[in-house]
């Protein structure tokens, strides 16, 4: 695969800060007022990666994040083995990236210009909009969708939605909740407000957790399974792999053996406190509203 990019390169160091490709491989330009007052430098680049192998340089792993936020690729699809060695700490700016020693140094260099130099964040990884944006999505609150995230057609995060790298959707979904690494969303599912999913990254080790079609995941709700198509978590439960669940015949399973299976509500018995599960369909909740998610 060969792509064209653009990088910015800190003059001091020499160190590879990002690097952008446009979609299409465009030959469009990019400037900032760090490149302006001379502490980073911009420059065209031609990159040729192989996928399946695992990334190479800075430039190798920021076009592996653009081919997943460009819908390329989908989550676990490509080779991201030990990335987060090849993307250097960055201070994203309002006048562009930097190395985060060198912010005071750039305040300084931007005083003549009269720009009042703000940091986002201090992150390995930066925004998707910044370098990838999808008109058919809606993102209430730009800084919690990392480059790297895979939104489909008809997505909506809202504010409190976050979406990481190498996680996203399938189809139209409404994110509410936390989309960590790894995990992909079926479509017409609903990621209820506050909730989690558990990732590779978040002490699922190298299980990869899925959320199927047209199924709910409650409010402040969270999984460390499967969840199948048409299946339900009620609000407020978190179910582990370890959860001990009952199933309807009264055996008590653990909550691995139930993961991704379709038609399944998962809830706490309000009087026993026993975590039970029972046969179910997405008729329950009602589904997605179809007008939230076009988003033309």
């Amino acid at each position: 695969m060969v792509r064209k990019g653009h990088r910015y390169i800190d003059v001091a160091s020499g160190k590879t800060l990002d690097t952008w490709f446009p979609v299409g491989q465009e030959d469009i330009k990019r400037g900032c007022l760090a490149e302006k007052v001379g502490m980073i430098k911009g420059e065209a680049y031609d990159i040729t990666i192989d996928p399946a192998q695992a990334p190479q340089s800075t430039e190798d792993a920021y076009l592996r994040l653009h081919l997943l936020s460009e819908r390329s690729v989908k989550p676990n699809e490509i080779n991201l083995e030990n990335i987060f060695g090849l993307l250097p700490n960055i201070a994203w700016t309002n006048a562009g990236p930097c190395l985060p020693e060198n912010v005071a140094t750039l305040r300084g260099l931007l005083a003549d210009e009269y720009v009042h130099l703000q940091v986002t964040s201090i992150d390995k990884f930066p925004r998707m909009t910044d370098y990838v944006v999808q008109a058919s999505v809606r993102i209430g609150d730009a800084d919690r969708v990392r480059l790297g995230a895979h939104l489909a057609d008809g997505t909506t995060v809202m504010h409190e939605g976050f979406v990481n790298f190498n996680a996203g959707t399938l189809g139209h979904s409404m994110v509410e909740g936390r989309v960590t690494p790894g995990v992909v969303v079926g479509n017409n599912s609903d990621i209820g407000a506050g909730s989690s999913i558990m990732g590779t990254l978040s002490g699922g080790g190298k299980q990869i957790n899925t959320i199927g079609e047209r199924a709910l995941l409650g409010a402040n709700a969270g999984i460390g399974i499967s969840l199948g198509d048409d299946s339900i978590v009620e609000a407020g439960l978190y179910v582990t792999a370890g959860t001990k669940v009952k199933t309807p015949d009264g055996e008590i399973v653990s909550a691995r053996q139930l993961s991704g299976r379709p038609n399944l509500l998962f809830r706490r018995n309000s009087q026993s406190g026993q975590v039970e599960v029972l046969p179910t369909d997405s008729k329950v909740w009602g589904g997605l509203n179809t007008a939230l998610h076009n988003n033309d």
